[in-house]
């Protein structure tokens, strides 16, 4: 089963898709449901937090930063998903999508009592679907690359 076709464009996989509109799901769930964290200053991460960043070396880390930290990591594997789906000519596409995502999710943030929409969010989230499709590009240069030695042994 090859998934490198003709210029290291990663063909269109039933399995590959399911696993994408699987993890838009938990993306969903994830971002929709009722916000999980306790919001005040008694809640395990943030005391976690708090006691890292009190050394000099640490000081930098803060509750936002690793929030916006993990909307990066969450994003990743979708840009990441999208950009194979997509193929690596419309790498553009995959970063849109998942800047579409990430706008509708905010908005409707907007309507839930228990979530907070934040502009942060979405520039977490664009850059975050940015990253996975950097990855999705190394991956398929490298399967290109390695496909081509490949042949050549043939």
């Amino acid at each position: 089963m090859e998934l490198v076709g003709q210029n290291g464009v990663v063909r269109r996989h039933p399995l590959l898709l399911t696993l994408t509109l699987a993890y838009l799901a938990v993306i969903g769930v994830i971002t929709l449901g009722p916000q999980p964290l306790d919001p005040d200053s008694t809640s395990g991460l943030r005391l976690l937090i708090d006691h890292i960043s009190n050394t000099p070396f640490t000081a930098w880390i803060s509750y936002s930063l690793v929030e916006f930290l993990a909307n990066i990591a969450m994003f990743a594997p979708l840009g990441l998903l999208i950009a194979l789906l997509s193929g690596a000519r419309r790498w553009w596409a995959a970063i849109l999508f998942g800047f579409a995502v990430s706008c509708m999710i905010e908005f409707s943030q907007l309507f839930l009592p228990t979530r907070v929409s934040d502009l942060r969010d979405i520039i977490a989230n664009t850059l975050g679907t940015a990253l996975g499709v950097g990855i999705a590009w190394l991956i398929t240069q490298h399967m290109h690359a390695h496909s081509g030695v490949m042949r050549k042994r043939e």
